[in-house]
């Protein structure tokens, strides 16, 4: 992942910006596996931006950790917009952050289904004071390693629209 230049280029855009601002950033990976905090933590400097992050690949860690409730994944699966939002709000309340994302898909090359298939990703992006964000991608059966890069870039997109004006901490 770290190979990927223009990603490395835009994380450390992102670290530059978020530190100008004193903002500091918490992420909830499933589906990514910690792929987002751990491009971030390539940039040096990042310290003082990503406060912490949660790889919560289960469902039990995704209650556990984040405090997403098990009847929200019941009703609505661990892919969803739902836990997605769920999960942003929990990164955000659970971290000392100004904003969290989210992220939580189907990489395959299993586990999809006709309502759910393989490169369903959903984004969850939650601010302090803010209505939570969503953000849905379908990119397609493109193998588990395209879906997670292109999820990385995605939820980079999601930070790199905050750059600009942000509410006052």
């Amino acid at each position: 992942m770290i190979a990927d230049t223009a990603l490395l280029a835009r994380a450390e855009a992102l670290v530059a910006a978020f530190a100008a601002a004193g903002r500091r950033i918490a992420t909830a990976e499933s589906c990514t596996g910690g792929l987002v905090a751990g491009l971030l933590t390539a940039v040096p400097g990042s310290s003082a931006v990503l406060e912490r992050g949660f790889v919560t690949y289960s469902n039990d860690a995704k209650s556990e950790s984040l405090g997403v409730p098990t009847a929200l994944i019941a009703a609505h699966g661990a892919v969803s917009q739902a836990t997605a939002r769920a999960m942003a709000e929990g990164a955000l309340a659970h971290a000392r952050a100004d904003v969290a994302v989210a992220i939580t898909g189907i990489a395959g090359p299993g586990g999809g289904s006709a309502d759910k298939p393989v490169g369903l990703v959903h984004f969850g992006l939650a601010l302090t004071g803010e209505p939570t964000r969503h953000l849905e991608r379908r990119y397609g059966d493109l193998g588990r390693g395209e879906i997670r890069r292109l999820a990385v870039g995605d939820a980079l997109g999601l930070l790199e629209g905050l750059v600009g004006p942000m509410p006052a901490p």
